[in-house]
This record gives C-alpha cells, structure tokens and sequence, in this order.
C-alpha cells in the first residue's frame, strides 16, 4: 500500500515515486531556465558577484590555475589570465556584455523583422514580391565577412556589434510571419472584420498579430543563441567589441596561444557559451511544442 501511494499514475501506467522528479525535468524546462537565470543574475549584479574589478591585473598572479590544481588559489576560484586578470571576474562581466548586446539587437530584430513580415504578408502585390527578393539577397551575402568589412571601416564599438547582430537577426522573422499572415488573412473573423470596415492597421494590430506572437516568441528563443555565437564569434576574430572591455570571445582569443600551459583561459568562457547555447535552445525547442499542437509531444 505503500508503494502504491508513492507512485503517479500517467498515461495509465504508474511510475515510482522517484520518477516525479524526472516526470517534471521532461515537462518543464527547469535546468535551462535555471542556468539562464544565473547567468542573468550575475550578469546583473556583475559589481556585486565579481570577486575582482576585471580589468585589474597583477603580473606577479599570472597564469594560477584553478583551484582544485595545487597551485590554485580560493582568491582566484577559476584561475588568471597571463596577466594576471581574475578569470571569474572577467566571465561575469563578459557575460552582462554578450547577454545585452543580443538581448538588444534581438529586440530590434523582432521588432524590424516582424512588422516587415506583417507588412508584406497583408498587403502582397509588388510590395511583397520587392521585400522577399531583398530579403533572398540579404540571406545570400556572407555575413561574417560584411561584418568584418565594416568593422574595419567603421572601427569597432558597442554600437556596431548591435547594428550588425540586428541585421542578422531580422530576417527570420520577416519569411515566417509572411507566412502566417497569409494563412490568418483568409480566415473568416479577418473578412468579417473587413466587412464591418476596420481599417487595416487595426486589421493587423487586433486580429493577425495576436495570432503570430506564439511563432514570434520561439523563433526570437531560438535566434537568441545564434545570437551569442555570432558575437563571440566576431568578439574572438577582434571584429567585435574593443578591449580591454570582456567578452567571451575575447577572452578565448586571448588564450588561444596558451593551451597548452593555460587552458583554463579559452575553456571556461567556451563552457560559458555552450550552457547559455544550449538553455537557449533547450527553451525554444520546448516552447514551440507547447505551441504548435502539431508537434506537441508532453
């Protein structure tokens, strides 16, 4: 009797009570969620959570390893740099730049790409066929060597990174909110609302938006950690955001030359990546089968 009480029924067989853990773990996103609010909240409260101002250096600390090595210190949980800069400092003040920088040029992203895709997908006509054939062109072009180009010419800022990472972020939004509007635009509350005389953009604002948020939300979770990849890719090439500010792909780069006798300088910022990546994919994935019923699987 027990037992039977510590059991949960589903789908009409009964699992143990130590599956209820892993039954939540498969229902709801729990560990990605948790990493991306800890990485937002040491990303916010960077003054507080850092044990080091980051761009302080002390030659006579370079290169310590972390500290379950033997010449680890608890002064420096994660080691230096070959300067002598605490690594722990520096990733979490990296992280507050790489978190804003997509956060922002996502925001713009969504914003451009999905009015775009509202536009053309009611109106159509010339106006449609004008946009998409720029949109194709823009897909076409090699981004990461435009990038380049342009932060040669325009110099490397803050303000670059997030014009270029909202470039690369619209388009996505612009092909599949086209294609929803399409569909929405010839259901029947959408004539209706035609027939009683609604203008169009109230058309569009209280009748077709509304409808595409849900496929706007996953594509915008989805986008995000192409995003951070995009940055640190371009932070990695010295294309992105000038030092001595800290970035994850600066802080690789500056330990590419020392892997061999400092790996810890270019792995923790790439593990850094890879879990905020992941959570980030792990959420969109998640998110659009608990919105598309046709792939909804929990």
């Amino acid at each position: 009797m027990a037992r039977a009480e510590a059991s949960v029924v589903v789908t009409g067989r009964r699992l143990p009570g130590l599956a209820r853990p892993l039954l939540v773990l498969r229902r709801w996103p729990v560990i990605p969620v948790a990493i991306l609010l800890i990485l937002g909240g040491v990303a916010a409260f960077a003054p507080l959570a850092a044990p080091h101002p980051p761009l302080k250096a002390n030659v006579r600390e370079r290169n310590i390893p972390p500290v379950w090595y033997e010449r680890g210190s608890w002064n420096h949980p994660l080691g230096t740099d070959t300067i002598g800069r605490d690594l722990l400092s520096r990733l979490i003040y990296g992280a507050r730049i790489s978190l804003m920088v997509a956060a922002i040029a996502l925001v713009s992203g969504t914003v451009l790409g999905t009015g775009v895709g509202l536009l053309t997908g009611y109106v159509g006509g010339l106006l449609d066929e004008v946009i998409m054939r720029m949109v194709d062109i823009w897909l076409g072009l090699p981004f990461v060597l435009m990038a380049l180009v342009i932060a040669v010419v325009l110099g490397s800022s803050l303000t670059t990174m997030v014009v270029l990472l909202a470039l690369l972020a619209w388009t996505p939004f612009v092909r599949n909110v086209r294609a929803e509007v399409l569909s929405l635009s010839q259901r029947d509350y959408v004539s209706l609302a035609r027939v009683a005389g609604a203008s169009g953009p109230r058309i569009l604002l209280r009748h077709i938006l509304p409808g595409v948020i849900n496929t706007v939300i996953v594509i915008a979770t989805l986008r995000s950690g192409q995003l951070i990849l995009t940055e640190a890719f371009l932070s990695f090439l010295g294309a992105g955001i000038p030092p001595p500010t800290p970035t994850w792909g600066s802080i690789i780069a500056d330990g590419r030359d020392y892997l061999r006798d400092a790996w810890w300088i270019s792995f923790f910022p790439g593990l850094a990546i890879f879990l905020t990546v992941m959570a980030l994919n792990f959420i969109g994935d998640w998110m659009r089968d608990r919105f598309d019923p046709r792939l909804r699987q929990l």
